[in-house]
């Protein structure tokens, strides 16, 4: 690249990899290992009391370890193909079961599943596959189980209150299933049905990510788990109506009403319930398959991306807090359609000034002592004697997009780094990552990192991040600075004044 171009890929690589997984890989293990056991196809009937599904989690030992210990003793006597061929049949087996299971759980181990698909690569690959089908496809409810929902919340069987109605699910995830369907006025719609007893299974899988954070504040003696844990069950506890869902996603759809390439379908008021949410049906192509198109057409997507993220926290202060993969449908031209709005961060204008300060310090003013000052009083990080070198190195990864003027190219290994510099105990930052804490203002922000992070690398996104932030940030309101800015410039000129 040019001296106006870099590549974003992390200041320390594979070659530094620990020889343990990152906490969140083996938090994630420990939870769908353990979750796959006793594991049993029930169409989708997610009603297991709490007891049952923490059963199927604590027989976690007897089950791996019988696993684990037949796989080494066949291992111990095979020669060195054959303990090739052995360890990838163990780990395809192993992913096969995991996908099964969390599809089968649902609730929050499968949003644990999903969210490390695409963000931890402390996984092996198999498994990693296995877990981006969690992104869009799950095992579906039966059709009976579907009707009986409907019919409970909409007065009708879905024969009756849709002139069209499609049995077999066009998605399939951790809270409720979507169906096509054309209204009795002929607009063609999704219609997202909670599956039973998922309130149930969320108290219950909300436990168990409780004793994952346990664990997870034991390799970080700064972490203070309460907040953090209260701010997601908080979060998750909202997804199970889909009454708070249609409030959210009726916010992001007016506002983002005739946007030249931000779409968010409309909720259809009449036909949503708590438990049955009908909107606008939008077609697009799926992650994986932009993942193959022209580098120009995925640095398109990517920004469309990045500039629904930032403008919806500075300018709408609220924001999605599930960007994975299946949560996007695409079209040429950066066009991109924005789904699953369940669980939304709305920030205060505190909240969104401190994250404001924060940049100001460290990526405009590049005052990094005064950016450790605004994160110690807003107890991000406790005050200790580490250096302001170590601050800089430490937390100037998540700035560094945005630091110089020039175009950059995001890399799966700096998404990767994203995940270590927060939860690797063998990273060297470490001792800086210790110190460093996640208030509830910061829980959905760091998990938007996460997110944005991991998608941009994998579309090995290029543009100047800086100038194009400069854009969104509203103590800057720097000139458009590319075509899709140009666009975006004109809709809010007519939108807003």
């Amino acid at each position: 690249m040019t001296d106006r171009s870099s590549v974003v890929s992390g200041r320390y690589g594979r070659h530094m990899r620990p020889a343990t997984t990152t906490a969140l890989a083996a938090a994630l293990g420990v939870a769908v290992v353990a979750a796959r056991i006793g594991a049993r196809r029930r169409a989708g009937f997610v009603r297991d009391s709490v007891a049952s599904r923490n059963g199927r989690l604590a027989a976690i030992g007897i089950r791996t370890g019988t696993r684990q210990a037949v796989h080494s003793v066949r291992r111990a006597t095979a020669s060195p193909e054959r303990r090739t061929e052995l360890d990838a049949a163990h780990q395809i087996r192993t992913a096969a079961d995991v996908a099964g299971a969390l599809g089968e759980l649902k609730g929050a181990l499968m949003k644990l599943g999903q969210m490390a698909s695409y963000l931890d690569d402390g996984l092996s690959q198999p498994v990693r596959d296995a877990l981006a089908a969690l992104q869009q496809d799950a095992p579906p409810m039966a059709p009976e189980l579907t009707a009986q929902i409907v019919r409970e919340q909409l007065g009708g069987a879905p024969e009756r209150v849709f002139a069209q109605w499609d049995p077999a699910p066009i998605a399939a995830a951790s809270i409720g299933q979507v169906h096509r369907a054309v209204t009795r006025s002929g607009l063609h719609v999704a219609v997202k049905v909670q599956y039973p007893g998922i309130d149930e299974a969320i108290r219950s899988d909300l436990v168990n990510t409780d004793v994952l954070f346990r664990a997870l504040g034991l390799l970080f003696p700064g972490f203070e788990r309460g907040p953090l844990v209260e701010e997601l069950r908080a979060r998750l506890v909202e997804e199970l109506d889909y009454r708070i869902e249609a409030d959210n996603q009726r916010l992001f759809a007016d506002w983002y009403a005739e946007h030249p390439f931000i779409h968010v379908p409309n909720v259809i008021e009449e036909l949503s319930t708590g438990r049955v949410l009908t909107t606008e049906l939008a077609t697009g192509s799926r992650f994986a398959e932009v993942e193959a198109w022209a580098q120009d057409e995925r640095d398109a997507a990517a920004e469309a991306i990045f500039r629904f993220v930032f403008r919806s926290i500075y300018r709408l202060h609220a924001f999605n807090g599930d960007p994975h993969p299946g949560n996007y449908l695409f079209r040429p031209g950066g066009r991109v359609t924005f789904l699953d709005f369940g669980l939304v961060k709305r920030f205060t204008p505190d909240e969104v000034n401190l994250f404001q300060s924060l940049i100001s310090a460290f990526a405009i003013d590049r005052d990094v002592p005064h950016f450790r000052r605004v994160l110690e009083a807003n107890d991000v990080l406790k005050p200790s004697d580490i250096s302001d070198d170590d601050v800089r190195e430490y937390f100037g990864h998540f700035y560094e997009f945005v630091l110089d003027d020039r175009e950059v190219a995001f890399t799966p290994e700096y998404a990767s780094e994203t995940v270590r510099r927060m939860f690797d105990v063998s990273s060297p930052y470490a001792h800086v990552a210790k110190l460093s804490n996640v208030p509830p203002a910061f829980v959905v922000t760091q998990r938007i990192n996460l997110g944005l992070h991991a998608l941009l690398g994998r579309l090995r996104a290029r543009r100047n991040w800086r100038r194009i932030a400069f854009e969104l940030w509203p103590f800057v309101e720097g000139e458009p600075s590319t075509p899709m800015g140009e666009a975006e410039a004109a809709w809010l000129d007519s939108h807003f004044h």
